[in-house]
């Protein structure tokens, strides 16, 4: 028998006691969920590693009924132990890092309206659930999501530092992809829930590089269009085994910028 983890001990004043209310979805919620889950299923079977594939069966989610946390978080704490906690939208770096270095996943229980589909500026239960949720299955892809995320807020004072550790994050957690059987896949929840993207990430287009840290670290990303560059990396064993690099190379770049 798999054990229960342990009450979780992080608290914040900023954290209000929210909740998924499920009965307050509207016609047009579950209409907006259904077209963007119908618009981007069918590519996933050849452009989705294989483990977000099998999370997505895993957390059951359908075109049909918008993901319900409740269940959502007994399926998860029955396999990794993490829990999905409920917020308002985007929240300050040191609440989301802190969430996530206690194993609970910040997520936004609205959806964009019918005019949004195609863009919008802040992150939806639909990126945040669809993209993000089927992954928190995968011991050592969350192992690196929980470690990287205690490494910022080890150093949650210093803004370069948050920088440099949310550029691992964006080219990993949120625009990574991985090479499976010889082909590029895609991980990355910010390219899993747009279908523009997802196609786009695996074309010829952009510029595909070997899973580099220093490189990643000295890289600035954009949220409103594309990127043109992409990392890949072999497996999520990978991404937990460059922890120690990481804070290695974050060593040597704080350094430098206290010299300057």
């Amino acid at each position: 028998m798999i054990e229960k983890p342990k009450e979780w001990v992080f608290s914040d004043p900023r954290l209000k006691v929210m909740r998924q209310e499920y009965a307050a979805y509207t016609e047009e919620d579950f209409q907006v969920w259904k077209i963007l889950f119908e618009r981007q299923v069918p590519q996933l079977p050849k452009a989705a590693s294989k483990a977000y594939l099998e999370g997505m069966k895993a957390v059951n989610f359908t075109a049909d009924r918008i993901a319900n946390f409740e269940e959502l978080n007994e399926i998860l704490r029955q396999t990794t132990g993490w829990q999905v906690q409920v917020v308002p939208g985007l929240i300050d770096d040191d609440l989301f890092f802190g969430l996530l270095s206690n194993k609970r996943f910040p997520s936004s229980t609205w959806l964009r309206k019918m005019e949004q589909l195609d863009y919008l500026e802040e992150p939806d239960m639909f990126h945040d659930a669809f993209a993000h949720l089927p992954l928190l299955i995968n011991q050592p892809y969350v192992d690196f999501l929980e470690r990287l995320s205690a490494m910022a807020l080890k150093n949650i004072q210093n803004p370069w530092a948050i920088q440099l550790i949310s550029r691992i994050y964006w080219f990993t957690i949120e625009f990574g992809l991985i090479r499976e059987e010889g082909e590029l896949r895609v991980y990355g929840a910010g390219i899993l829930s747009s279908a523009g993207e997802t196609t786009y990430a695996l074309s010829d287009k952009p510029s595909h590089f070997p899973y580099d840290v220093r490189q990643i670290m000295m890289t600035s990303y954009w949220k409103d269009h594309f990127q043109d560059k992409y990392w890949v990396i072999d497996s999520y064993e990978q991404l937990f085994e460059s922890l120690p690099e990481i804070e290695q190379v974050l060593e040597e770049l704080l350094a430098i910028e206290n010299k300057n």
